[in-house]
């Protein structure tokens, strides 16, 4: 099966939040299918959520993008983020809102044209999780 493929490109700012740009980003392309292909740069603050925990876990400092992954959608959004220290030191997990870009962070964002991705809750767990839907032409 073929399908047809947008590629968008964009830099982040010092300062600007990273969840809250994606969502903006992708609400004024209308990306109905999107999933990051490329992500590197900075940040002063990471605000991450742990696997099976309720709440964030947040730091202050200079830390170094090392994997930015996700997919992305104006039905919703799932991304997850690693960030290394001063000392190589990583951690990663669920990308929250409160993630500053320290001086850049420059991201690829690819967009299926074919399929639209909308977050449906699954009765295994209660979360929602992804349901691809093929779009009519």
């Amino acid at each position: 099966m073929n399908s047809s493929l947008r590629i968008h490109t964009l830099r982040l700012r010092p300062g600007e939040d990273v969840m809250t740009e994606l969502k903006k980003f992708i609400k004024d392309n209308q990306i109905e299918a999107g999933f990051i292909l490329s992500a590197v740069g900075s940040l002063t603050q990471y605000t991450i959520r742990f696997a099976n925990q309720e709440n964030g876990s947040q730091a202050t400092g200079h830390f170094e993008v090392v994997s930015l992954t996700g997919l992305l959608s104006t039905n919703g959004n799932h991304a997850h983020l690693s960030v290394s220290d001063s000392t190589g030191r990583t951690i990663g997990g669920h990308l929250l809102e409160g993630n500053l870009v320290y001086t850049t962070l420059e991201v690829v964002i690819g967009e299926e044209l074919d399929h639209s991705y909308h977050r449906e809750t699954d009765p295994t767990f209660g979360y929602k999780e992804l349901v691809v839907k093929k779009k009519n032409k």
